[in-house]
């Protein structure tokens, strides 16, 4: 399995989220082709309601543990509400910035 595919599986089993979109931008940065270690995250979920930024973000990276130990060297997350989704009118995602060590 990919670490794209356990991404996707791991976050969708333990979030059952709205809209999850799991983006590999290892192509952006200084690492051979085909590597799966920069991933953005965009994820709405009902679990994170009432919670704080920092608490969504420690969910994601226990639910992700064994990726981030072995396999991402970065991860960019944008969690979500569904109200705030809505609010932001959905898909108004932040673009990543260039890496200042690509060739």
């Amino acid at each position: 399995m990919t670490v794209e595919n356990s991404i996707n599986t791991k976050l969708t089993e333990e979030l059952a989220p709205l809209y999850l979109q799991v983006k590999n931008e290892s192509y952006m940065h200084n690492v051979p082709t085909g590597s799966e270690s920069h991933f953005k995250l965009v994820i709405v979920s009902e679990k994170f309601d009432g919670l704080r930024l920092i608490a969504r973000h420690r969910m994601v990276n226990s639910i992700l543990a064994e990726e981030l130990a072995n396999q991402i060297h970065a991860l960019a997350m944008h969690t979500y509400t569904p109200e705030q989704w809505q609010m932001q009118n959905a898909n108004q995602v932040p673009n990543s910035p260039n890496c200042m060590g690509k060739n």
